[in-house]
């Protein structure tokens, strides 16, 4: 789907806003609605497509003409003030813009400046059109979950006792970039032991002691999509009953939430699947995050799954299902694949072995 016709589909939703236009300032929305991956950009999607603007300064006008060719380019440095005095000269008087990421800051000193502005108040105009993803976008998400999946592949047999967490995280992300992903889609967390009761642990200098657990959380950026993916291992001893348990339990629970997907389906009925396999188990306060969320051209992004998120799931909805049971002062586990929600069943885009290996 080309910018022009996404911005067409924001068009479509500014009447029930009450907007004229939409003032769009955050990145990765920016980036949907134009092409465009600098740093400082803003799009004014109008009433009609002759009045849809890019905003940027000197450093990106020649990256903007390779890049964003279906829109005129405003120079400013200041981009939303160039975008706001564009929106005075074309006589829209009501431009909506994006309250969640729009500074109060910003907002005051447009407020000030235009006092014949009427500024509109919208939320998650262009996220909610995001979690739909065309072939191109799905076919660069898959790309960044296979090359996470041979990062991968190549560093389980590398992996020695006495390797340190940040060790371990460093070279999984050199795989990546080696593999072909464009950069790391987050900080990798590697956590051994007792760190992998915490649920985003930060490497550290701790070495690999036999009978660790290991969580691997990590994933590759590819075209500006997100990969993501969890998985847990023993190093180098057989697994503890209570860890082969743990497992277990992750694995049948991340399964439910898997066989719940569905188009049409209520994001909370997902989590409920999976976290009431854990509760039944007599883990329920060690499950404390939600159980996924979408992922593109960010790697958190809509819907939300969890017991408060509310949504409907969509069809070529790319989502991950990330149950964990965490033990402090032992260990926890998690299991995170990254799938897209399809009319005939889930297709997980992530496909390491979900079993419990030993390193």
């Amino acid at each position: 789907m080309s910018a022009l016709a996404r911005r067409d589909r924001v068009r479509e939703s500014l009447s029930g806003a009450g907007a004229e236009a939409l003032l769009v300032t955050y990145p990765a929305n920016v980036t949907y609605l134009s092409g465009f991956t600098g740093s400082n950009g803003a799009v004014l999607v109008g009433r009609e497509p002759s009045l849809d603007r890019l905003a940027t300064d000197f450093r990106y006008l020649t990256q903007v003409a390779s890049e964003c060719p279906d829109i005129e380019v405003t120079e400013a440095r200041a981009v939303v003030d160039g975008l706001v005095a564009y929106c005075v000269s074309a006589g829209i008087s009501h431009p909506g813009f994006e309250a969640s990421h729009l500074s109060v800051a910003a907002h005051a000193s447009v407020a000030d400046a235009h006092r014949d502005l009427v500024l509109v108040p919208t939320d998650g105009i262009v996220e909610a059109l995001r979690s739909t993803k065309d072939d191109s976008e799905l076919a660069a998400l898959a790309e960044a979950c296979r090359l996470s999946d041979v990062a991968l592949a190549a560093l389980l047999p590398e992996i020695r006792l006495g390797m340190t967490e940040r060790q371990i995280a460093r070279r999984l992300e050199w795989l990546m970039l080696e593999a072909g992903a464009d950069a790391i889609s987050f900080e990798s967390i590697v956590a051994g032991g007792p760190h992998s009761a915490i649920p985003h642990h930060s490497p550290t200098d701790r070495p690999l002691e036999r009978g660790d657990l290991l969580k691997i959380d990590f994933g590759a950026l590819y075209a500006g999509y997100h990969a993501d993916e969890t998985r847990t291992f023993v190093v180098a001893a057989d697994p503890e009953p209570w860890q082969a348990e743990l497992h277990a339990l992750v694995r049948r629970a991340q399964q439910a939430g898997i066989d719940a997907l569905g188009v049409g389906v209520d994001v909370r009925d997902v989590d409920h699947a999976a976290r009431s396999v854990i509760a039944a188990a007599g883990h329920a306060e060690h499950f404390g995050h939600g159980l996924g969320h979408g992922v593109g051209l960010d790697i958190h992004e809509a819907p939300m799954i969890g017991h408060t998120a509310t949504g409907i799931l969509g069809d070529r909805t790319p989502v991950t299902v990330e149950p964990g049971v965490y033990l402090p002062g032992r260990g926890g586990v998690r299991i995170e694949d990254t799938l897209v929600v399809r009319t005939g069943g889930p297709v997980s885009l992530t496909t390491t072995t979900r079993d419990l290996l030993v390193l």
